[in-house]
C-alpha cells in the first residue's frame, strides 16, 4: 500500500509513518522545505520525500504523486490562539491557508491516484472542528471548515470508490499541544492527554477496514 502524509515529521504523524513503514507499507512524506526533507528522510528509514510549503497552498500543484494512492492522510496544521479583538488577519490567512486550504488543495491533486486505488482520505482534526471556546477562534474556524470539506468530498467521491474520514483527536501529547500550553499560561504535563499512538492505531484501523464499509468520523477523547 502506498499513502501520501503531511505533518509526518512530529507528533501524530511521526508515529503513524514509523507504523506504516515498519509492516512494509510505502511512505510518501510531505516536507516543506528541502532541510526539512532530509531531517525526514534520515529519521524515517525508507520514507519518499516531497518538498510543497503548505503555508503557501498552490506548491501542490506539481508534486510528482504516484499514480496511485491508497490513502492520503492530512495531519499538518498550525495553531495561533487569542480572542478575536486581537488577532491580525495574517494569522487567520495563515491558519486558514495551512489548516484547510492546503488539504483541500493537495487532495484535489491527490485524487486521480485516489480514484485509481479506490484508496482513502483521512482529515485529522481535532475537537476544536466540534465545538468552538474562548481564544480558539481562528484555529475552530478553520477545522470546521475542514469538517465541511470532509463532508462535501464524502458525498462527491464515493461513486469513485473513495472513502472519506474525519478523526476528531482531544488534546493529544505533541509538540503543538504543549505549545497549545505555553500560550495558555497553563504547565504542560503530557501523562494528562492522549497518547499520539493511540490516534495513530484510530487511523491505522480506519485504512485498514475492509471494502464492505466506511467510517465518516472517529472520535479519540482523553480519558
Amino acid at each position: 500500500m502506498i499513502h501520501l502524509l503531511t505533518g509526518a515529521g512530529s507528533g501524530i504523524g511521526a508515529v503513524l509513518a514509523q507504523r506504516l513503514l515498519d509492516r512494509g507499507d510505502e511512505v510518501v512524506a510531505i516536507a516543506r522545505s528541502e532541510e526539512r526533507a532530509a531531517e525526514l528522510a534520515g529519521r524515517l528509514d525508507g520514507v519518499a520525500v516531497l518538498v510543497a510549503d503548505l503555508a503557501h497552498p498552490d506548491s501542490v500543484e506539481s508534486l510528482p504523486l504516484p499514480d496511485a494512492l491508497d490513502s492520503v492522510v492530512h495531519l499538518a496544521g498550525v495553531v495561533e490562539l487569542g480572542p478575536v479583538s486581537d488577532l491580525d488577519v495574517e494569522t487567520w490567512d495563515t491558519t486558514l491557508r495551512v489548516n484547510l486550504v492546503a488539504p483541500a488543495a493537495l487532495t484535489r491533486v491527490a485524487l486521480p491516484a485516489l480514484r485509481a486505488a479506490r484508496g482513502t482520505v483521512v482529515f485529522v482534526n481535532s475537537s476544536a472542528g466540534q465545538v468552538a471556546h474562548p481564544t480558539w477562534a481562528a484555529y475552530a474556524a478553520s477545522k470546521h471548515g475542514l469538517r465541511a470539506l470532509a463532508d462535501s468530498l464524502r458525498g462527491e467521491e464515493a461513486g469513485h470508490g473513495v472513502r472519506v474520514t474525519t478523526v476528531f483527536p482531544g488534546r493529544t501529547a505533541t509538540p503543538m499541544q504543549e505549545k497549545v500550553h505555553a500560550q495558555e499560561g497553563k504547565d504542560y504535563d503530557a501523562a494528562q492527554w492522549v497518547r499520539p499512538e493511540t490516534v495513530a492505531e484510530a487511523i491505522l484501523g480506519v485504512l485498514d477496514l475492509g471494502p464492505d464499509a466506511t467510517v465518516t468520523d472517529v472520535s479519540v477523547k482523553p480519558r
